[in-house]
This record gives structure tokens, sequence and C-alpha cells, in this order.
């Protein structure tokens, strides 16, 4: 059974940066597409990045240049690094890892991003 556990979020003055982890087990991750989505409330869930098995990337238009996805297929972990983080960024990130046509999802991080 996959379970993805994502880690790292908390509390930010604007400007600020933090580094979100996910925590993948229970499927083949190194051919799993992997991506963190993010809901505010109120809002859709959005995509914010999209990491391939083969390493290519996708970025939200509002989070390219600040927000940097990445992948460790030897530990079956993902992450994103967040840099200069703007208080429209808080929400609940999620992992997600799509893999042999099915959606997975983690149980969500918060990140608040506030003076």
């Amino acid at each position: 059974q996959v379970q993805l556990v994502e880690s790292g979020g908390g509390l930010v003055q604007p400007g600020g940066s933090l580094r979100l982890s996910c925590a993948a087990s229970g499927s083949a991750f190194g051919i799993a597409f992997m991506a963190w989505y993010r809901q505010a409330p109120g809002t859709q869930r959005e995509l914010v990045a999209r990491i391939t098995s083969g390493g290519g990337t996708t970025y939200a238009d509002s989070v390219k240049g600040r927000f940097t996805i990445s992948r460790d297929n030897a530990n079956d972990t993902m992450y994103l690094q967040m840099n200069s983080l703007k208080t429209e960024g808080t929400a609940v990130y999620y992992c997600n890892e799509f893999i042999r046509f099915y959606n997975y999802w983690g149980q969500g991080t918060q990140v608040t991003v506030s003076s």
C-alpha cells in the first residue's frame, strides 16, 4: 500500500524559506511521477510543481524562480525547496504520487507565511 508522509511545514515570515519533504513507501518510487499541490482555505487544490521519473520538472507560474522540486530515488523521498515565500503561499501542501494510473495523496503539511 502506497503511503506518503509530508514534513517540514511551519510558520515563516515573508521572504523566508522552508524545505518540505515527502517520504514515500509501498511503491516503485523511481518510476512514479511526483508532485506538490497546495490548497488555501476556500480555494481549489492547485499544482505547485511536478517532477517526472526522469527528473523533468514543471512549475506553476506563481512559484517559478522561487521554488525547486527534487527527488532522491535512492531514499524514496521528494523535496520542495521554497524561497522568497509570500503570504499567498499560506496553504496546506500535499505530496502526490501518480503511478500505474493511480493518484495517491499524503495528509498534507501546513505552511503559514506571516509576519
